[in-house]
């Protein structure tokens, strides 16, 4: 499961490193200045939960745990900063990303709830 984490946390940050510079250098031209502020919002997100699944491979976790949280960050990230990404190039693309725009919080929903769950993880170690 360690090493599912360590993958899934190296290939989200890797992606959220792309999707940066991409917004940054390639839809600055094109994206106004709240389009892209809400472009680098999903890449900051991303780039957090991918340092969070990093870290979750070391803790002293049973792999239950791992596994649910896994689970939850990866399709937390996917929904959340990818709906984002959708969103702010909206305007660039034929498919009306407003018609999914629930995903995000449901997304936003899937990462509170992991922390919550790695908090009363720690909170019952010992």
């Amino acid at each position: 499961m360690d090493k599912k984490l360590r993958i899934a946390g190296a290939i989200f940050g890797l992606t959220a490193v792309v999707i940066g510079a991409f917004g940054a250098h390639g839809l600055e031209k094109v994206l106004d200045t709240d389009a892209l502020s809400t472009f680098e919002t999903g890449v900051k997100y991303q780039m957090y939960h991918a340092f969070l699944l990093l870290l979750i491979s070391v803790f002293a976790l049973s792999e239950k745990s791992k596994r649910i949280l896994l689970i939850l960050t990866v399709i937390g990230i996917l929904f959340f900063s990818g709906s984002i990404y959708g969103l702010a190039t909206n305007d660039l693309t034929s498919f009306n990303f407003t018609k999914i725009a629930l995903i995000t919080p449901l997304g936003g929903t899937l990462l509170i709830v992991s922390w919550v769950i790695l908090l009363v993880q720690f909170i019952k170690s010992k």
